[in-house]
C-alpha cells in the first residue's frame, strides 16, 4: 500500500482552496471526484486536524479514494501537489524531455506520467523568444479549418507528438465495441419463447394447489463473444503496438457490455500472454506490466512461429466457443512463408472471424507484394488499417458485422491480377 513519505506541509496552506484544486487533479487525473466528496474531505480534515504528515495523507485517502487502483494516482499526486519539490522535478523531466534535474533519472513508475500531466497539464507551454531578424508577420484564417479533436482523430499516430498521442489515448480509453449477440444452446426464461419449460410449469402449479394455470416458455439465450488480439511488437510496428495495446485495455474493460473476455496475446519472436496483465484497472499498470511480461520489444518477427505456438497451446483454450480473432500486424515476416500461410489458415479455420489490422494499409497505393502478406491476405475474414484514431473507431465497428470485409476484396483482386 502506498505511503505519503517524508513530506513537508506549507506553513499556510489555506485548506480549503488548496483540497479543492487537489481534487481537481485527482479528477483530471481519472479519479470519480465530485463536489460531494470535496466537501466530505474539508469537513473531515477540520474534524481530524492535521497532526501528522501520515494523519492527513490518511485523511485525505479515505474520502476520494474508492478503489485500489486509484491507490497508486492518489499516491503520486499526494507527493506532487503537497510539496515535494524533487519529486516535481521528476516529473517535468518525464514531461519535458529536454529538462535536466540534479536527481538520477529513472524510469516512470505506473500512474506517475498521469499524474504530473493532471497538475502540469494545464500549464502553457514557454513562449518562444522573439527573434528581431524575423520582421514578417503570417496571419492564418483558421475559421473554416477542422476542429483540433477532428484533425487528432485523422493523424497518423506516427506524426504525433506526445501531448497528441496522450489525447489520442484518452479517446481510445472512451471507445466503445456496439453489442453483438451469438445464438447458444443454452435456455433461458421468455415469453415469446417456443419450448415450454415443463419444470417451470410444474413449479407454478405446485405452488397453486397442483392447477397448471399457463404454460411457462424458453428460448435460446444469446451470449456475447470472446475477442482473442494478437498484436505485433516488432520493431516495424513499435510507433503502433504501444497506442494498440491501449485500444486493447479499453476493449477489456467493456466485459459485460456486449462482449466477453478479452485474451491478449503479444509477439515478436516469441509468443507472450498478456490477458492477465491487462486486467488492471489502471492503464499505467497494466501497460507496464505487460511491458515487462514481454521481453521481446522492437525485435524481429517471426509470424509463423508465434502463430503455430498459438495454435498449438492456446487455440482450443481462448477459441472454442466462437471468438473473433484480431491480429494486429504489418505482415512483414522473416521466417519460411509455407510456415506462415499453414498456420493462418489454420487460424482461420478455427475462429468464428480472423480480422488483420495492418497499418501498412494508410498509404493509399498499398498493394500486396510482400510475400507475407500474400500467404496471409486470403486467410483472413477482414483487412483493416489502423493508423489513426478514425481507424481504429471504424474497427470497433466492423468488429461486429459479420460480412465486413474492408479492403480486402481490393486486395485480392490485385493479387490475382499479379
Amino acid at each position: 500500500m502506498a505511503e505519503p513519505g517524508d513530506l513537508a506541509l506549507p506553513d499556510n496552506p489555506q485548506l480549503a482552496r488548496n483540497i479543492t484544486h487537489f481534487a481537481r487533479a485527482l479528477r483530471r487525473a481519472g479519479l470519480p471526484v465530485g463536489p460531494g466528496r470535496i466537501a466530505d474531505a474539508i469537513r473531515a480534515v477540520q474534524a481530524a486536524g492535521i497532526g501528522t504528515r501520515t494523519d492527513f495523507y490518511w485523511t485525505l485517502h479515505a474520502c476520494f479514494v474508492s478503489r485500489p487502483e486509484h491507490r497508486a494516482v492518489f499516491a503520486q499526486l499526494f507527493r506532487l501537489y503537497w510539496r515535494d519539490p524533487r519529486y516535481m522535478e521528476r516529473m517535468m523531466e518525464m514531461l519535458l524531455p529536454s529538462m535536466r534535474g540534479v536527481q538520477e533519472d529513472r524510469a516512470a513508475r505506473p500512474a506517475e506520467r498521469r499524474a504530473a500531466e493532471a497538475l502540469l497539464g494545464d500549464a502553457a507551454p514557454p513562449a518562444p523568444e522573439a527573434d528581431e531578424s524575423d520582421e514578417v508577420a503570417i496571419e492564418i484564417d483558421a475559421a473554416e479549418t477542422a476542429s483540433a479533436s477532428e484533425r487528432l482523430r485523422q493523424l497518423d499516430f506516427e506524426q504525433m507528438s506526445a501531448a497528441e498521442l496522450a489525447e489520442a489515448r484518452r479517446m481510445l480509453a472512451r471507445l466503445r465495441l456496439p453489442p453483438i449477440a451469438l445464438a447458444s444452446r443454452r435456455l433461458a426464461p421468455d415469453p415469446a419463447g417456443r419450448r415450454a419449460d415443463w419444470r417451470a410449469t410444474m413449479r407454478a402449479a405446485m405452488r397453486r394447489g397442483g392447477e397448471v394455470g399457463r404454460l411457462n416458455w424458453r428460448a435460446p439465450s444469446p451470449r456475447p463473444p470472446d475477442l482473442v488480439a494478437l498484436c505485433d511488437i516488432s520493431g516495424s510496428m513499435s510507433g503502433y503496438s504501444r497506442v494498440m495495446l491501449h485500444f486493447l485495455h479499453a476493449m477489456a474493460t467493456q466485459r459485460g457490455a456486449g462482449w466477453g473476455a478479452l485474451h491478449a496475446f503479444t509477439f515478436g519472436t516469441r509468443l507472450t500472454n498478456i490477458t492477465r496483465q491487462l486486467a488492471a484497472r489502471d492503464v499505467d499498470a497494466a501497460l507496464s506490466d505487460a511491458g515487462r511480461a514481454a521481453r521481446d520489444w522492437e525485435g524481429g518477427t517471426r509470424i509463423g512461429a508465434a502463430l503455430r505456438a498459438f495454435n498449438r497451446d492456446w487455440s482450443r483454450r481462448v477459441l472454442g466457443s466462437g471468438a473473433v480473432v484480431l491480429l494486429i500486424t504489418d505482415g512483414l515476416e522473416r521466417g519460411p512463408p509455407d510456415e506462415l500461410s499453414r498456420e493462418i489458415e489454420r487460424l482461420h479455420l478455427s475462429a468464428r472471424r480472423l480480422v488483420w489490422v495492418n497499418p501498412l494499409l494508410r498509404w493509399d497505393g498499398f498493394a500486396p507484394r510482400a510475400e507475407g502478406i500474400r500467404q496471409m491476405l486470403p486467410h483472413v475474414d477482414s483487412f483493416r488499417a489502423g493508423h489513426n484514431v478514425a481507424a481504429l473507431e471504424g474497427l470497433a465497428a466492423a468488429l461486429a458485422e459479420a460480412g465486413e470485409a474492408g479492403d480486402k476484396p481490393r486486395l485480392m483482386r490485385l493479387l490475382a491480377a499479379a
